[in-house]
C-alpha cells in the first residue's frame, strides 16, 4: 500500500509538472496569430493590393474566405498584412517602453531623495494626461509616419513601465541579500544587474505585456481617427475605419479587424497576468 500510495504522489507530481508546462490557450492562440501575420504570403494566395473590381462586396467562401472589400480585394489577405504593421508597432513601442522605463524606474528607486522625486514625479504627470489626447497632439505635431508613431507610443507607455519597475526595485533592495552584498563590498551596479535585475525580470515582462495590449489598443484608435498609419500602408485600425464607411454593405469588413484587436489585447492580458503571477528569487553568492 505504501509502494502504491508513493507511485501514484510521483505519478500526480509528474502529471502536475507537464500540465504547467503547457502552454495557456491565450498564449497559443496569440501565437497562432502572429505566425500567420508573419507568413501571411504562404496563408493567402493574393497581394495585400490586388484589385478585382468585378467582384466588390463578394461573399465569404471559395477563394475569398473572408470575401471581398469595395474593390475587390481579398480581406482575410488584408487583415493578416495590416496585422504585421499593427504587431510592429506594437512590439517596437513595447521594447522602447521597456528600456526607457527600466532605467527611470532603477534609477529612482536606486537614487532616494530629490532625485527620486523629480523622476517620479515626472512619470505621475505624464500619465494623468489621458495616452490618446497626448498621442494625438504629439502626432499631430511630428507627423503620422511608422517611426513616430513607435515612437511616440512607447514614451506614452515608458512611465508605467517606471513605476513598475521603481516598486519592484525597492521591493529587491530591502531584502537580506542585497544588503549582504553590499556588505560583502559587491559594486551596486553589479548587484542590480547581475541580481537584482534577473528577480525583477517577470514583473517587468508582465508590465511589458500589458504595455503592448495598450499600444495596441493607441495604434487602432489613432488609425481610426487617421493620425495613425497613412493609406497605402494598412493596419487593423485603418481597416476598421474603412470598414466602418462600409458597415452595410458588408460587416465583415469592419467586424473582422475588430475582432483580431479584441481577442488579441485579450489574449496579451491574460499572458501577462501568467507572467505577473511568476516570480522566483535566488541568493547573491558568496
Amino acid at each position: 500500500m505504501a509502494e502504491s500510495g508513493t507511485i501514484s504522489v510521483a505519478t500526480a507530481a509528474r502529471r502536475r509538472r507537464v500540465t504547467l508546462r503547457i502552454p495557456p490557450i491565450s498564449v497559443l492562440l496569440l501565437l497562432i496569430i502572429v505566425l500567420m501575420c508573419v507568413f501571411a504570403p504562404l496563408v493567402t494566395p493574393f497581394g495585400p493590393n490586388d484589385v478585382d473590381p468585378a467582384h466588390p462586396f463578394a461573399a465569404a467562401g471559395g477563394q475569398h474566405w473572408l470575401g471581398t472589400d469595395e474593390l475587390g480585394r481579398d480581406l482575410l489577405t488584408r487583415l493578416l498584412y495590416g496585422g504585421r504593421l499593427s504587431l510592429t508597432v506594437c512590439a517596437g513601442s513595447v521594447v522602447i517602453a521597456f528600456f526607457i522605463g527600466t532605467i527611470w524606474g532603477v534609477c529612482a528607486a536606486e537614487r532616494r531623495g530629490f532625485v527620486e522625486e523629480i523622476l517620479m514625479r515626472t512619470a505621475d504627470v505624464t500619465m494623468a494626461i489621458p495616452q490618446i489626447l497626448f498621442a494625438l497632439v504629439c502626432v499631430a505635431a511630428f507627423g503620422a509616419s511608422l517611426l513616430s508613431l513607435t515612437v511616440i507610443t512607447g514614451l506614452l507607455l515608458a512611465p508605467t513601465s517606471a513605476r513598475m519597475a521603481r516598486s519592484v526595485t525597492i521591493q529587491e533592495t530591502s531584502l537580506d541579500y542585497y544588503s549582504a552584498g553590499i556588505a560583502y563590498g559587491a559594486g551596486k551596479i553589479r548587484l542590480l544587474t547581475r541580481e537584482v535585475f534577473p528577480n525583477i525580470l517577470p514583473a517587468l515582462a508582465g508590465q511589458a505585456v500589458i504595455n503592448a495590449a495598450s499600444a495596441m489598443i493607441l495604434e487602432a484608435s489613432l488609425s481610426f481617427v487617421g493620425l495613425g498609419v497613412q493609406p497605402p500602408q494598412m493596419s487593423w485600425g485603418v481597416l476598421l475605419q474603412q470598414g466602418y464607411g462600409f458597415l452595410y454593405n458588408d460587416p465583415t469588413y469592419a467586424v473582422a479587424p475588430a475582432v483580431l484587436i479584441l481577442v488579441t489585447v485579450f489574449c496579451l492580458n491574460l499572458a501577462a497576468n501568467r507572467l505577473g503571477s511568476t516570480r522566483h528569487r535566488k541568493v547573491v553568492r558568496p
